[in-house]
């Protein structure tokens, strides 16, 4: 059974090794820590039978949402669970107040700009040459 629950410190080890499996420039065990004690952060951790299989974080300030990570593991890809993930963003967000929510994606990513198009996002501009090894654009993704 899938859980969609907030991320604890104990669960970083496992959020960085998903993260490292998933990213070329992947954020360390510390850079989850640093998120999981921030008030102005919010993120999840999908847990199916025990194990944390994905996760997704976002930086609130005022009314706006920054989402930063959506990852799961290669191995649980096509079960939804980066759907429910951002679901639980969005709701959380909404909750605490934010009414745009932003978000960056590699443009040669069509998986994960398929999903967030289906959860509401739009395309709002390019940022070129965003992200590094490999050099890429990012699309800059918002919904309101």
């Amino acid at each position: 059974m899938l859980i969609i629950r907030d991320m604890r410190p104990e669960d970083t080890a496992a959020t960085a090794q998903i993260e490292a499996e998933n990213f070329s420039r992947p954020w360390k065990v510390s850079g989850f820590l640093d998120a999981v004690q921030s008030v102005s952060a919010v993120y999840f951790v999908a847990e199916l039978d025990g194990v944390v299989t994905g996760y997704a974080g976002m930086w609130t300030a005022l009314d706006e949402g920054e989402i930063t990570n959506v990852s799961v593991k290669s191995s649980c890809w096509g079960q939804h669970i980066g759907r429910q993930l951002v679901e639980a963003l969005l709701e959380a967000g909404r909750k605490a107040g934010v009414s745009s929510f932003y978000l960056e994606v590699r443009q040669s990513n069509e998986r994960a700009i398929s999903l967030y198009r289906s959860c509401g996002f739009e395309e709002a501009g390019l940022r070129k040459n965003f992200y590094e090894a490999p050099t890429e654009h990012a699309v800059v993704m918002c919904k309101r």
